[in-house]
Formats: C-alpha cells, structure tokens, sequence
C-alpha cells in the first residue's frame, strides 16, 4: 500500500534519542540495562561469543599465550588506514604533500609532549605509499586535533586519490606481483579496492601502454557498477568488468596470435581469487558479526569457495599464479580449500613462498592440522565420527590430510594474519603456482580438441564452462556420493547470496540478469569521424583502438572510449557469451557549434591516459596562471586571456578556438620534476578549465597553492555558534550527536 509510513509509539526522532556514551578507549559503554539505554529503541552489539572462542582455542591459530591478546584486539575497533592510489608519477607530488604539510605537524606536536598519534608508515608496502592511524575512523572526526587531516582523507578520496582501504585488505594484489604484460583475472572483484591496486601494478612502467590487461569480474550486478565507479578513477584502457558468477567462469576465446585468427580459450598469467567467506576476520570493522557467528557457518561456505578456486586454477595459464584469500579465521574456508584443490591436482599445483613480497609484516604460517565441529561443541577428526544428521554439512574433503602425508603439501606456506599481530583485522593469504594441468583439465583438452578436429565449432565446447562444471563434479563424487556432494555445496552457493543480497538462492532468469548494456562498437579503420580528430590534436592512436556505445548506429556519435587492442580482442570475440559491464576510457566527448574546427574535446575522465598520446594542442601555464584558471568556477566568467602571464598569453594567441590539454610542469623540493595535467577549452578572447568542482582543490593542492582557505573547522564553528570559546564537553557531545546521526540516516 501507498501513503506515509507512520512512526511507531515507541520509536522517537532522531534528534530526541540520547547521544551515545563512549569510553576513553573509543569504545561505545553497554547502556542496555540502565534507564538511558530502555528510552533508545535499540541495543549495543556485544562482542563475546564462547563458541567463537572456543571454537578457535582448540583451532590452534595462533599460540596459547597470545590467544586472549587475539580475542582482545577483535573486541577493540579497527584503526584507520589508508594508501595513496594512482599512478607513480600522480602519487609522488601527493605524498611528499601529505606527509609535509599534514603528518610533520603531528610530529612536531608529539615531541612537545602533545597527545596525538602520528600515521605509520607500512613497511612492506611499495614506495611508503600506505599508511596506518592507530586511532579508529571515529576518533578522527570527534577530535579537533585531526580535521585538517580527516578533511585532506575526505576531500581526495571523493577524487580518487587516495582509498580509506583496511590494511591487510592490502596483501593479496602485492603477492601476484603483478608485472605490465600479465593478463589477469580478478574473479571476485567488487568493490574494487584490490582491483585498483592491480590496475596500478599493471600500469607500474608509465612509458606506454601495457600489453597485458585485467578482467574484474563480479557476480553481483549491482556491485558490478560500483567496481566501475572504482576503476574508472584510474582511467586505465587495459580493463574490462563482467558480471558472472565465478564458480561458472566462461571460457573467453582470443586470437591465437595478431597473425593467426584462430579463435582460442584465453588463460590468465595472474588471478586474484578473493572468495565470499564468513568475514570473521573483519569483526572489527563490523561487529554484527560477533552474535551471528556460528560454527556451521564456514562448512556451508566450504562448497562454494572450492568451486570458484578450481575454476580459476582452471583459468591459469600454466606457469602462472593464482593468490586465494579470505577475510576468516576458520581453516574449513582455508586449509582445508587449498589442501583439496592440492590432492585433486596430482602434483600439477604447488604453494609457493610469500615472504619476499611482504618484509617486515607479522603472520602466523598455515595449519596442517585442524578439526571439525558442530553447534554443541563436539569435535570430529575423521568422516566416521560424524553424525548421519551432519554428513550433508562435513564431508570428507573438509578434513585435514593424514600426518604422515601433511609436509608434502607444504600448508605452511599459508600465511594468516592475526588483530594482535599488528592491530589490524584477520585474513588468510595462500600462493598457488600451476606447474602442469591437472588431471581433470587434461580431459577437458582432449574433449575440447576432439570436438575442434570433428569440425565442430570450438567455441560451442566453452561458451560457459558446462563441460568444466560437470567434469569437476565427475572429479568430486570419487571422493564421496555425488548426490551429497551436490547438495553440500548448493547449500553452500544458497548461503553465499542469502548472506549477500538478504534474500534466498538466485532466481533463474535468462542469460542476462539486471541492466542490459549499450553494445561495444569499435571504429572501423580509415574512420571519416576519427580522421578529424586525428589530425586536429596530433592523434598517436589508430582508430581500431576506439568504441562508441549506441544500439542505433545511426545516431551521432557522442562519446568515444579507448582501449587497446588486447581488450578488444577480448570484446569482439565474446560478444554472445560474456556480460561485459563495462570497458574503456572516455577520451573524447561531442561538442558542436562552439566555434572549434573539430566537433570533439578531449574528455577530462581521460585525460591522464589520452594526453599521453596527443601532440598538438597542449598549453603550458606557469603557477599563477593555473592558479586563476583553477578558483574560476563553472558558472563565473571564464578568465580573460589578457589577464594571464605574457608567456602564456603568447601561446594562446598561437591557438585556434577548442579543446586544448593545459599543462603545468614544476619541481618539488627534492629536485624531482612532476606534472599536472588538466583539459581547458581556448575561446576568442578567454580560457577555461574543464575540471569538476570536486577536483579543483586536489589540483590547486599539487600546484603549489595554499588551500587552507578550503578547510572547514567544524569546531571553531560549533564555538562561535555558541558564543564563545569556552563549552568544550557540550560542543564535543553535540558534534558526536550530528555524525552520529549522520551514521543513521545513511544506515537508512
């Protein structure tokens, strides 16, 4: 029914509801069973659980002496970090800034006897481009002391510049070792914090374009979008983003070579395989967890988490290497996955060492040996001690290998990531390397093969892993009845999307599911449209290399979106069995009649790839003039040409009316030159830049000029609005107030 939902009795606004209580730890007082606490409408979380902790004690994850530390530091809330994002050339000018202008006053005020924390750096994250605050998200906006610092995180994280990403959220893209000619396949993907770091791995040499690429993939579309938002930020050309369900991965087909069109299934050198998991790891960062959490929980997942993992081993190129990851403790959703895959293998897998890629962080090694149990606490070490009721929930696969046989899969070489280690949130790491195909593929070969020879079209034995799903579950029912088996893992598949999307297992819809995208269509060569462009900015890129996005190719063509050649291989040749959310860089944008002698500007969401490759057209500013061009905002006049620098001027003068790339060129206080690069638009007698309104203060910022006229202090303001400066604890309580319902109302 329609109409305004009205408010129950007991239920008050927000603005009548008592401001919470914390103690001097950050932590929120359990109010629940005083008077205050009956007048909120709701109860605090607590974080106890015994059969967690009985669970893990027996578990052995890390040692006795440490485990109440462990349970300790996940009762605490998780402290902020965060890393600069970009590329090298982007990141520099901005760290040396950050860690300047913002981290050196905390510094000075800590040797003065202040009480502040100072940021530390992560060791073994490249080129200190990471950073952890050991004081929580909340502690930051609540404390005067860090708003130049919190407005700096909020300001360049809306442009993309730096990621409020948890720390060891950090670990899985570093221990690829990502290099540029690395095709790669993130099978997870959403929301895309890992994605990003694979994205600057990929582009690491910024002398041209990388010939390999990366395909994020999510099975979730809603999620997809968001993993689009994330990626677009780094305007990479070497991206695509699908949307399928992992465990069922299709076969992409790509030429053979340039020179040979032979259509073949296409292999990863490099995949991230982050699965859904239980998310014990993360109770820190989302208590909610504590009261839900049950032993069943990480055998229903089991399942779903083997079958996602086999199918990317079977999507590596041997020779290649694969990074499983888990945000649990539970060695059901760890050890036990990779021990199975290790034992199906035959020797075709091996882990492999993680340390060289992370010097200086604190794990604990893998397990070889672990036990099972249920919701009573009883313990099972082998499949004859458990219950007929549980054999459709533990299955034989979930248990460890035998003593004698355990060194020989090497499980050590897992790491885990502990809260006290490092006060951080858990996680698991583990580094496969494919050294050969293992038995199952090798008869998928030869069936692949045999269908080819019979002359039979090879894409109709891949179009989505059909054969791959039933010749692993032919490989699954050896080790136990195929029809439990099944069972097992849909119910774990059902739990993954009733945990995900609230809802019970997916609905079976046809082959799209959500928003059906616009299609992908590249230009053809020798382009009429292109040819324009090409020779109006001095264009270094074919125009194979661009693609509109229209279901009438009869309408104009509004905007045109680079990638590279690998890409589009990839996009022509699976047209009818992949979803492709999304791919390419917007380059070039229409815009007729504004008195230019070409109908397209250079798109500024592009500019850092496109620019690369654009010759003529580029301007030079010095300080003062991208200054003026920067405070101009989009509804003031442009300024005037006369009103810049001589120099400047002179070049102006020598441009004709159009989109033209504006960039400066300075050096830092280490000598180090770095540029910024942004679009404008030449008029008669004016210039403008084309920058969002959000972004300008990020540019200023790497320009040189002051922008503390930018920052608002939230707390002088609350002071002059009470009158005066004294009424430091009524402030302090009511700025808790506004975030807190602030946090509310975006809860709702």
């Amino acid at each position: 029914m329609g109409g305004i939902r009205r408010r129950g009795k007991n239920n008050k606004p927000r603005r009548d509801r008592p401001t919470p209580v914390y103690d001097e730890s950050g932590q929120r007082i359990d109010d629940r069973n005083t008077e205050e606490g009956k007048n909120r409408g709701y109860k605090d979380i607590v974080r106890e659980n015994v059969g967690f902790v009985d669970y893990y004690r027996t578990q052995n994850i890390c040692p006795k002496e440490e485990f109440d530390a462990m349970i300790q530091s996940l009762q605490q809330d998780l402290p902020a970090s965060f890393r600069i994002t970009g590329f090298r050339s982007q990141t520099k000018p901005l760290l040396k800034i950050m860690e300047g202008d913002y981290f050196q006053e905390f510094t000075e005020l800590e040797k003065k006897g202040g009480k502040v924390v100072v940021p530390t750096c992560l060791e073994w994250y490249p080129d200190r481009m990471a950073y952890q605050l050991n004081v929580t998200r909340k502690d930051i906006r609540r404390d005067e002391i860090y708003f130049r610092l919190h407005n700096f995180l909020v300001a360049e994280t809306e442009t993309g510049n730096t990621s409020r990403q948890e720390t060891v959220s950090m670990i899985p893209p570093l221990v690829l070792d990502v290099k540029p000619h690395h095709k790669i396949l993130d099978m997870c993907a959403a929301p895309g914090s890992k994605t990003a770091q694979l994205i600057e791995a990929l582009h690491q040499d910024e002398g041209g374009l990388p010939t390999g690429f990366l395909v994020a993939n999510d099975a979730d579309n809603a999620r997809c979008y968001m993993l689009t938002h994330q990626a677009k930020r780094l305007q990479s050309p070497c991206v695509l983003i699908t949307n399928h369900d992992a465990a069922i991965m299709p076969n992409m087909m790509v030429k053979k070579s340039p020179q040979d069109p032979e259509l073949v299934p296409l292999k990863f050198d490099r995949i991230l395989c982050d699965v859904p998991c239980t998310g014990d790891g993360t109770m820190r960062k989302n208590p909610d967890i504590w009261p839900k959490w049950n032993v069943m929980n990480g055998p229903n997942l089991h399942g779903l988490q083997y079958r996602i993992l086999k199918r990317g081993i079977e999507l590596l190129e041997v020779g290649g290497r694969l990074v499983y990851s888990t945000c649990s403790f539970n060695p059901i959703e760890n050890e036990a996955v990779i021990h199975r895959l290790l034992k199906e293998g035959e020797g075709s897998l091996e882990l492999l060492d993680v340390e060289s890629f992370l010097p200086g962080l604190k794990y604990s090694p893998g397990l070889s040996s672990w036990i099972l149990a249920d919701r009573q606490g009883n313990s099972y070490t082998s499949m004859e001690d458990v219950p007929e009721s549980l054999v459709t929930i533990i299955r034989p696969q979930m248990f460890p290998p035998a003593p004698e046989e355990a060194a020989k899969y090497n499980l050590n070489k897992c790491i885990r990531i502990l809260p006290h280690q490092q006060n951080t949130g858990g996680f698991f790491v583990a580094l496969i390397g494919k050294k050969a195909l293992g038995g199952w593929e090798k008869k998928e070969k030869k069936n692949w093969e045999y269908k080819k020879g019979a002359g039979k079209n090879g894409n109709e034995d891949v179009n989505g892993a059909e054969d791959e799903g039933k010749n692993g579950k032919e490989e699954e029912g050896k080790e136990g009845d195929g029809k439990e088996n099944e069972k097992e893992e849909e119910k774990g598949h059902n739990k993954h999307y009733r945990e995900k999307d609230g809802g019970g297992p997916p609905k079976k819809k046809g082959r799209y599911q959500g928003f059906r995208e616009d299609p992908f269509t590249y230009l053809q060569e020798n382009d009429p449209l292109f040819a324009t462009i090409k020779s109006y900015y001095g264009l270094e890129l074919d125009s194979e290399c661009f693609l509109r996005r229209s279901k009438d190719d009869s309408k104009k063509v509004c905007n045109l979106y680079f990638t590279t050649l690998q890409v589009k291989d990839i996009v022509e040749n699976n047209k009818e069995k992949v979803k492709l959310i999304n791919t390419g860089v917007k380059a070039f944008t229409r815009c007729e009649n504004k008195g230019a002698d070409c109908d397209f500007r250079i798109a500024q969401e592009g500019a850092v790839m496109t620019l690369n490759f654009i010759k003529d057209r580029r301007l030079f500013p010095s300080r003062p003039d991208m200054e003026k061009l920067l405070q101009s905002s989009d509804f003031d006049k442009p300024p005037e040409n006369q009103d810049m620098s001589p120099e400047f001027r002179k070049q102006l003068g020598a441009c004709s009316t159009g989109s033209v790339a504006l960039i400066f060129i300075d050096k830092d206080k280490d000598g180090e030159e770095y540029r910024v690069e942004i679009i404008g638009w030449k008029g008669k007698s004016t210039i403008r830049a084309y920058v969002p309104k959000n972004e300008r203060v990020h540019y200023l910022r790497l320009v040189g000029v002051d922008v503390s006229r930018f920052e608002k202090n939230k707390f002088q303001d609350k002071k002059k609005r009470k009158g005066g400066e004294d009424g430091g604890e009524e402030m302090k309580e009511e700025l808790e107030k506004e975030e807190k319902e602030k946090e509310e109302s975006a809860v709702s």
